[in-house]
């Protein structure tokens, strides 16, 4: 295996991955937060790094059906939300 590469943002908020603070996305990069995801709340980024994606999928949103992919953070693999 390669070396994993990690990008760092910049700024005074940056949402982390709660299992290894790798940074994920920053606020300044929000485009909505009137989002309800699996378990809870949910936000709509324009842009987010350190993350790997599964398989496209389809899944009945509340908005209707939609082919979405899960997202990854790349260092820990850890869940961290989905892509449409």
């Amino acid at each position: 295996m390669g070396r994993l590469f990690i990008e760092s943002l910049n700024g005074p908020k940056i949402f982390k991955c709660k299992c290894c603070k790798v940074d994920s996305a920053s606020h300044d990069d929000i485009i909505s937060k009137d989002f309800q995801g699996r378990y809870g709340r949910a936000y709509l980024f324009k842009n987010v790094v350190n993350i790997s994606l599964g398989p496209n999928e389809d899944r009945h949103l509340m908005s209707g059906l939609h082919t979405v992919n899960d997202i990854y953070c790349s260092s820990c693999q850890q869940i961290l939300g989905w892509r449409y």
